[in-house]
């Protein structure tokens, strides 16, 4: 199921309701295109409820909708898909509070960020140039925690899908359709299509719990390091290196937190699966170690940074 994630710098702005009309016509019929694209449903994010937003100064969603009656059509579409807000519902907003942050030409921009992160799409009334367009970068600015343990900004330009008229939903098509047949959309799904979705990873018994009860705002966190980790275990020739080409950043724990990372192997024995991939925002680390016979890799935790017992 695709996210939508309604532009907030796209709406109230100064328009007359002539171009405001014509970019509504364009903005329904693009994310309409999407829900006949994903028969397991579309859900559109805004930061306010939907039939509270100003289309553009002075000019409310009500009134557009009373102007005529093909827009009252319209809006029938519109209602029709399903309307999250605020924001933070879908995106862990608190936790990425300091943290992460996203700017589209120097201004901070909460769902266009949020669609990069939660690896949806962006979607924008196209009243002005810079909204007409498949794709928009994103300067993104992320703290990390550096393998000393001190914490660093790192800085980026990242890619995040945008439609503000139908034409711009066909250049996504085919990845909203993968989407819809492949993607996990809990932490339950992933557990339950592990064989299907990551081949080349094994998971200890205890991550069942851990998947089953993941927060909703990490699942597409959670879900990208899988995916990037079974990647790397895809092309791995253990014969001819002792670890992975990564796909994300691994690093080993030191020598004095190992013992924190020891889990009860398939096997019975106790082991320190000690290397870790994070995710973001919060210190969210998998834990795993190599099986260097079979190529494959064996997952021990999915969750929250492993805090030493007192």
């Amino acid at each position: 199921m695709p996210l939508l994630f309604l532009n907030e710098k796209s709406w109230n702005t100064t328009c007359d309701p002539i171009r405001a009309d014509r970019a509504m016509a364009d903005f329904v019929d693009a994310v309409r295109a999407v829900a006949k694209d994903d028969p397991s449903g579309t859900a559109l994010v805004s930061e306010v409820e939907v039939k509270s937003l100003e289309i553009a100064d002075g000019y409310p969603i009500g009134k557009w909708v009373g102007s005529s009656p093909r827009n009252h059509v319209r809006w029938q579409r519109l209602r029709a898909l399903q309307n999250r807000s605020p924001v933070k519902s879908v995106f862990p907003a608190e936790d990425a509070d300091g943290h992460l942050e996203y700017r589209h030409e120097g201004e901070t921009v909460l769902a266009l960020g949020a669609a990069h992160f939660m690896e949806g799409i962006a979607v924008s009334l196209p009243v002005t140039p810079a909204w007409q367009t498949s794709s928009l970068l994103l300067d993104r600015s992320e703290l990390v925690e550096l393998p000393d343990g001190s914490l660093a900004f790192e800085h980026d330009v990242v890619d995040v899908r945008h439609i503000s008229a139908e034409p711009h939903v066909d250049e996504h098509r085919a990845w909203i359709r993968r989407l819809s047949l492949a993607r996990a959309a809990t932490g339950r799904q992933m557990w339950e299509l592990r064989a299907d979705l990551y081949p080349h990873l094994q998971f200890l018994p205890g991550t069942e719990i851990q998947l089953s009860h993941l927060d909703p705002r990490w699942v597409v966190p959670v879900r990208r390091c899988l995916e990037r980790l079974d990647a790397s275990a895809a092309t791995w020739e253990p014969a001819a290196s002792v670890e992975p080409d990564w796909q994300s950043k691994v690093t080993p724990e030191g020598e004095t937190r190992k013992r924190v990372c020891e889990f009860l192997d398939l096997d019975g024995e106790w082991r320190t699966f000690h290397l870790h991939a994070r995710f973001t925002p919060g210190a969210g680390r998998i834990h795993f170690r190599l099986i260097g016979a079979e190529g494959k890799i064996r997952v021990a935790h999915i969750g929250s940074k492993i805090c030493p017992d007192l």
